[in-house]
C-alpha cells in the first residue's frame, strides 16, 4: 500500500499543504503544487507547476519546465517533454475501449485491460489547449499546438497546429530562424 505525504517537501518551497504526494513521486527543484492534487508513482522535473485538483498517475513523467493547468488528468503512461504547457481541464487516456466489467461480469481490475494499454508521448515544447483530450498510443511532436477542446486520435508531427473533434491538421508552424 502507498504512503501518502502531506508535509513540506526537502527541496520543493512552493508545495501546498493539501497535496496528496505518494512517497515513490519524484520531484525535481523549484516544483510548484497547487491544492487538492494527486500525485503517486509518477516524475516531475525541475521549475514544473502543477496546478489546483491535477492527477497525475504512476509510470507518467512531466518535464522540465512545464505549466500543467488545473483539472488536468494525466494516467498512467503517459511521457510529457520540457517546457510544455497543458491547459485547463485536459484528459490523457490510456485505454481506448474500456470497460466496467470483465467477460465474467466483475468490475475491472488492472489485469482485466492490460492488453489494452497505451502510452502516450508528448514532445518538448507542446502546448495543449484546455480541455483537450488525448487518446492512449498518440505520439505528439515538438512543439506542436493542439487547440481548446480538440480531441486527438493520431500523431501529431512537429511544429503543426491540430485543433477539432476529431483534430485534424491546420497548418504547418515556421520557427523564428526560419525552420519548420
Amino acid at each position: 500500500m502507498r504512503q501518502f505525504y502531506q508535509f513540506q517537501w526537502k527541496g520543493c518551497e512552493h508545495i501546498n499543504e493539501l497535496a496528496k504526494i505518494s512517497s515513490d513521486v519524484r520531484l525535481g527543484k523549484n516544483v510548484r503544487l497547487g491544492s487538492f492534487i494527486n500525485l503517486y508513482g509518477c516524475i516531475v522535473g525541475d521549475n514544473t507547476k502543477i496546478g489546483a485538483f491535477v492527477e497525475i498517475q504512476k509510470n507518467s513523467k512531466v518535464g522540465k519546465n512545464c505549466k500543467i493547468s488545473s483539472h488536468t488528468f494525466i494516467c498512467e503512461g503517459v511521457s510529457i517533454g520540457d517546457e510544455c504547457f497543458v491547459g485547463h481541464g485536459a484528459m490523457f487516456i490510456n485505454d481506448n475501449y474500456p470497460r466496467s466489467v470483465n467477460k465474467w461480469g466483475q468490475l475491472e481490475m488492472e489485469q482485466d485491460w492490460r492488453d489494452r494499454f497505451r502510452t502516450t508521448t508528448i514532445g518538448d515544447k507542446v502546448s495543449i489547449g484546455s480541455n483537450a483530450t488525448i487518446l492512449g498510443g498518440v505520439t505528439i511532436g515538438e512543439k506542436a499546438v493542439i487547440g481548446a477542446g480538440s480531441v486527438v486520435t493520431k500523431d501529431v508531427p512537429s511544429n503543426q497546429i491540430w485543433a477539432g473533434n476529431p483534430a485534424k491538421f491546420i497548418r504547418q508552424l515556421i520557427d523564428c530562424d526560419g525552420d519548420t
